[in-house]
């Protein structure tokens, strides 16, 4: 099952999955996470493209379009689950934090 696989998703997979909640392909997908993060977080073509296979695998995204060498991918609901169960994981690390240090949340 992919949620064996992908128990953790990395920032580069995560923001890979926000991505493509609207179908993008390859290079829109590192433009749109260059974006988000302001450049925090890189996805090169090598790491996009290893991890678009295993996504596809997974069942978490699906192609939609082959124009020549360009592919398009959307996220499936497979995937969309994965999105939101690391998003709850991350809201709880943030409580964990805020728990042990007796601060509250603060915009990054």
């Amino acid at each position: 099952m992919a949620r064996e696989k992908f128990q953790t998703l990395t920032e580069q997979m995560f923001y890979i999955l926000l991505c493509l909640r609207q179908e993008q392909c390859g290079a829109d997908i590192m433009a749109r996470v260059d974006a988000l993060t302001a450049g925090r977080v890189a996805v090169g073509p090598g790491t996009l493209y290893n991890l678009l296979e295993s996504f596809l695998q997974a069942g978490m995204i699906r192609e939609t379009k082959v124009e020549g060498r360009k592919r398009s991918y959307v996220l499936t609901p497979v995937g969309q689950a994965a999105l939101e169960e690391e998003y709850r994981r991350l809201l709880r690390v943030a409580t964990d934090y805020e728990a042990c240090t007796g601060t509250e949340r603060q915009e990054p």
